[in-house]
């Protein structure tokens, strides 16, 4: 990916289902962001499924700026507030290869739709870097934009957060959620196909599916479960249930989203989970804590030492 391809993906910008079509050579697109890549983190990660953490850390890469509007987003600084600091795709080639030389299992893309045309001229900036690239996002993506990705990155992460229009209306501005988020994960799937890991237990490749449960929404949460089971077969991929949910943001604007999961709704939907067959994780409850929160940057760390 050249810079002239970049310059010309951003000139009228169509990388997510907003298809805002803005001009982010000289301005910003609905996600808050214009042609310079901003990040906030890249450091090794420890609290990511077993098998993409591992025993020694995935190397997260937290990028600024977000396509959704959820109002209970634990990364609000980055995704909705501004914070995080400008990079050339060669530095974010550096980050790269710097978080591999320190022993990352994997290389995590946190939140990258907006981002893809520099994100895939840094990855060949690095050569073969020899450890997997993973694209760990909200789910509403096209699969045009993902296509982009195939022979780059073989782990998918994505978020599928509602089955529900009028639920992701109301809390990510985004009505066409379900089915926009599912049609992504068919094409991640056909991407990446079945998991495979090595003989460590660590994925190589494949796709996981998150899903947090929110509160007074488990019936949407079982919902999901369902509709992901019509779709896929349990070994095609794996599901992470996720406890993790904390009324942080402007949750606190929603009476319903106010407090934290209750442990009846939390143990339906891990019983739909169960008898939808599907492998994965289920996260400790003590995991929704704000301390569980990244630490965000405005400027390189090493400003910072």
């Amino acid at each position: 990916m050249t810079n002239d391809m970049i310059s010309s993906a951003m000139k009228h910008c169509t990388l997510c289902p907003r298809q805002c079509g803005a001009d982010r050579n000289t301005g910003h697109g609905f996600c808050g962001e214009g042609r310079t890549v901003r990040i906030a983190r890249a450091a090794l990660h420890n609290w990511e499924e077993p098998c993409i953490s591992g025993t020694r850390g995935s190397g997260t890469v937290f990028f600024s700026g977000c396509v959704l509007r959820c109002v209970f987003c634990q990364n609000h600084e980055i995704s909705h507030e501004g914070k995080g600091f400008p990079v050339t795709e060669s530095e974010l080639a550096e980050c790269f290869s710097q978080l591999k030389a320190q022993g990352a299992h994997n290389i995590n893309l946190v939140n990258p739709t907006h981002f893809v045309p520099q994100i895939l001229a840094a990855i060949g900036l690095c050569g073969n870097i020899g450890i997997p690239f993973v694209y760990n996002s909200g789910g509403y993506e096209k699969p045009e934009t993902l296509e982009m990705l195939r022979g780059r990155v073989s782990i998918f992460l994505p978020d599928l957060k509602y089955f529900s229009a009028e639920l992701s209306g109301k809390y990510s501005s985004a009505a066409d959620y379900y089915g926009r988020a599912m049609a992504a994960i068919e094409k991640m799937y056909d991407i990446a196909g079945k998991p495979v890991f090595d003989e460590d237990g660590i994925m190589q490749s494949g796709v996981i599916v998150r899903h947090l449960i929110l509160p007074n929404c488990r019936r949407d949460s079982i919902a999901l479960i369902e509709k992901l089971r019509e779709r896929f077969a349990p070994d095609e991929i794996m599901v992470s249930l996720m406890s993790q949910y904390t009324p942080v943001y402007r949750a606190g604007e929603f009476k319903e989203l106010s407090r934290r999961l209750s442990g009846f709704e939390y143990k339906t939907v891990v019983e739909a989970l169960e008898k939808a067959g599907f492998e994965g994780f289920m996260q400790e409850r003590g995991s929704a804590d704000e301390c569980f929160i990244p630490k965000f940057y405005d400027k390189p760390i090493s400003d910072y030492t």
